[in-house]
């Protein structure tokens, strides 16, 4: 062996031993650090739930600090009822098992009612269904965005007028729906046009009455950033537009609107996790409701404390 040679030999052990010991460095980090998060868990919900132990070691540290800081934080923008209710709206239709059980059994425990949960699965229903005809009929990004901010610049105006409500008008077929319509947001979009005649006034009603009424259980700006929510990870680009500009006119802030926002990708990273892996559903149902029992005694008994 020239010295040349054994030089190179040397060189490339000392790379390799170099490189090894960085990777073994590198995989104990890890370790300690998904051993940190399930301690964190333990201590933040008085057990690891089957689900989290199933997770990846790699990807459970940012997973769990992502579910505490935005889901189970009481101090983001969006109160907590808000942001399940967002999370059963997306986990509907996916549609995630796993996630619609757990959403619905945090909302619950947020205070949600059974009325605005079946609001909330509605929502996606909505968003989903002009979703699918509006991309169907390959609408034109810049005609839809001209229609929307038409929308919003009527539904301004009649605010400030304070106009009297108008005789309601009884949707009975397809035109009596475009009548409605006009009457409604004081302009007919393009997308409402070409929807079939003779399903227009089923397909108006819901609309009408989901979306856009002021007297639902759950507030119009609620509604809004569900939509945005469900549109953003279907994705619907048409949608996010309009579920945008009409969560701006019912008071959303930027915050509101990114945390929504995030709550959806939260909902859809958690969801392919547990589909992936093939979490024991029964288990996890376990799991959700012991979470469910531990938070409702605690917050008893920080209102025990709280009275004395």
């Amino acid at each position: 062996m020239t010295r040349t040679t054994k030089t190179l030999t040397l060189t490339l052990v000392f790379v390799l031993g170099s490189f090894s010991a960085a990777t073994r460095a590198a995989e104990a980090a890890k370790g300690g650090a998904a051993a940190d998060a399930r301690a964190d868990i333990q201590k933040t919900l008085g057990f690891v739930p089957q689900f989290f132990l199933k997770f990846p070691e790699t990807a459970l540290p940012g997973a769990w600090e992502e579910m505490k800081t935005l889901q189970l934080n009481p101090a983001t923008a969006l109160p907590g009822r808000s942001k399940e209710l967002i999370g059963l709206a997306v986990a509907a239709q996916i549609p995630c098992h796993y996630c619609i059980y757990a959403h619905t059994e945090f909302a619950k425990l947020n205070g949600a009612s059974e009325e605005e949960i079946g609001e909330a699965v509605a929502m996606a229903a909505t968003t989903r269904h002009w979703s699918t005809f509006i991309n169907g009929i390959q609408t034109d990004e810049g005609k839809f965005r001209a229609e929307i901010a038409k929308l919003v610049g009527n539904a301004k105006q009649a605010a400030a007028t304070h106009a009297p409500a108008p005789k309601p008008i009884a949707v009975v077929d397809g035109q009596s729906a475009l009548r409605d319509a006009m009457q409604t947001l004081g302009y007919v979009p393009e997308f409402l046009k070409r929807f079939p005649d003779q399903a227009r006034g089923g397909a108006w009603r819901q609309f009408r009455d989901v979306q856009l009424s002021q007297t639902t259980a759950v507030a119009p700006k609620n509604k809004e950033l569900m939509g945005l929510a469900v549109a953003s990870q279907i994705p619907c680009r048409f949608c996010i537009i309009a579920h945008t500009e009409f969560a701006r006119l019912n008071g959303a802030t930027d915050a509101e609107i990114d945390e929504a926002i995030a709550m959806a990708s939260l909902t859809r990273d958690l969801s392919t996790m547990l589909n992936g892996m093939q979490v024991d559903e029964p288990q996890f149902h376990r799991d959700v409701d012991r979470i469910v029992k531990g938070a409702t005694a605690a917050a008893k008994r920080a209102r025990t404390t709280a009275a004395r």
